[in-house]
């Protein structure tokens, strides 16, 4: 009998372990948090001393900070489209803004073009995308047509962060093409909508596309959260950080709950810099969202899979939003088809410290008439019939001491291989309104200056050009 229960004893032991390794070695969770128009040093996990996010800082620490990251364009939808297809959107001609409007035709992701959703569904994961779309208005670019078994968020670009009384199709909150009528703050309402999926959908692997639309304008913010922060000199920006920072947090208590945190791959990035009227701050770089410097693609970072990374990390190595779909297929041990074109590469050997150096020796950025390249620590900035700027970003990170005079040969290379990326590329299918276009023309060529930038809409522009007559 003794011999009995040393058996059955052994047995349960080697079933739990086995259990334990099955989990560690299934396949993971994978959670992208992307949010909007927040600044590069807005976190503290950043250094900004005055906006309070505590959740995001300790899932800063459970993971690795890339401190050279960046997003493929400095403008949300086709910034989305790249990180949601893993290759430059100007492969498909997916280049400006304002998809889904007069100037698109409607036009969003082309009807050929993958999507991540796309892989993991075809691969045994549920897939939801949660808040802003951004990705087009025609029904064949849909969330639930393009990989997404749910969509739970809106259409457009922006909208307000509290209930519309006749919203229209774009800017309604929707369940899968039904409009839901909210109480309280959509913030709130996002956040615990991804606490539910997960619960439902703790016993299956599942892809999340967490978008939030905080902290894009309108400057909306919970009573309670701007009575908090009543004396503070960005009173909005803050209330609205805390409170995305605290749906954040609920979604990582309720993955720890369930006994699912370590083995969930969580990204957390911001589809492109601070924006020029949220108050936003890009710390030691120069630009903001919209156009090519760096405070207009370099983006906070983090990447977090506990039973894998290390935790507590910084990594300065070149790399990109583009990386997120090629990472996520290496992690869930998902074979690439060989027609799928990624631009991306799998970040993790160089976060599990087993390859050193620069994912990426060369990134490129173009919206219309205004272009960046990166090789290497060099940097130029192109804006059409005006000329060029050379950076080198190792000495300096504010962009303002143009060397393309006084190095040739630097200039040269960069120059020759944004031309050479831009002959793989295909022309946009659609340009923004002319005026904003103007704007965006009127900040680069300012910067490149290193003047002052007189207007950042087309009502400031207005206003300064009468004033001129």
């Amino acid at each position: 009998m003794k011999n009995l229960y040393i058996i059955v004893f052994c047995g349960l032991l080697l079933s739990c372990s086995s259990q334990k390794l099955e989990k560690k070695d299934s396949k993971p969770n994978v959670i992208v948090i992307l949010i909007d128009d927040a600044g590069y040093a807005d976190f503290g996990f950043m250094g900004c001393k005055d906006l309070e996010t505590p959740n995001i800082d300790k899932l800063a620490k459970s993971g690795v900070v890339l401190t050279d990251a960046h997003v493929s364009a400095t403008v949300c939808a086709p910034s989305r489209a790249g990180l949601i297809t893993g290759k430059y959107q100007q492969r498909f001609g997916f280049e400006a803004n304002n998809t889904g409007d007069e100037n698109s035709g409607d036009i969003g992701l082309s009807d050929d073009v993958v999507t991540m959703a796309d892989v993991f569904k075809e691969n045994g994961y549920k897939t939801i995308a949660l808040g802003k779309w951004h990705l087009g208005a025609h029904k064949t670019d849909h969330p639930n047509k393009r990989g997404f078994d749910e969509f739970y968020g809106f259409e457009a670009g922006s909208r307000s962060y509290f209930q519309i009384k006749n919203p229209s199709k774009a800017k309604m909150l929707q369940h899968n093409l039904k409009r839901v009528q909210f109480e309280g703050y959509l913030t709130d309402v996002l956040g615990d909508q991804s606490v539910k999926y997960i619960e439902e959908n703790k016993d299956n692997p599942f892809f999340m596309y967490l978008a939030y639309n905080a902290v894009h304008t309108p400057l909306e913010a919970k009573a309670e959260h701007l009575e908090k922060y009543k004396n503070h000199s960005r009173q909005n920006l803050a209330a609205m950080t805390w409170s995305l920072d605290e749906n954040i947090g609920k979604l990582q208590k309720k993955l720890v709950e369930l006994g699912i945190a370590e083995n969930t791959l969580i990204y957390f990035l911001s589809d492109n810099g601070g924006a020029a009227n949220n108050t936003s701050s890009s710390g030691p770089l120069k630009g903001w969202k919209g156009n090519k410097f760096e405070g207009g693609h370099r983006v906070p970072f983090i990447v977090s899979w506990p039973s894998h990374i290390k935790s507590g990390q910084t990594f300065g190595g070149l790399s990109s939003s583009l990386d997120i779909f090629t990472t996520s297929l290496a992690a869930a041990q998902i074979k690439k088809d060989k027609d799928l074109i990624l631009d991306g590469v799998n970040l993790l050997p160089y976060l599990k410290g087993e390859k050193k150096g620069d994912p990426h020796e060369k990134l490129f950025w173009r919206k219309l008439e205004e272009a960046g390249a990166r090789v290497g620590d060099y940097k130029m900035i192109r804006l059409k019939d005006y000329g060029s700027t050379l950076y080198n970003l190792e000495t300096d990170l504010g962009e303002m001491d143009d060397l393309k005079d006084s190095n040739k040969n630097e200039f040269n290379k960069v120059e020759e291989a944004l031309k050479t990326w831009e002959s793989e590329m295909i022309t946009p299918l659609w340009i923004e309104p002319r005026d904003w276009m103007d704007v965006t023309y009127h900040i680069h060529k300012r910067l490149m200056q290193n003047k002052k930038v007189l207007y950042s809409n087309p009502y400031k522009m207005r206003q300064v050009l009468s004033k001129d007559k």
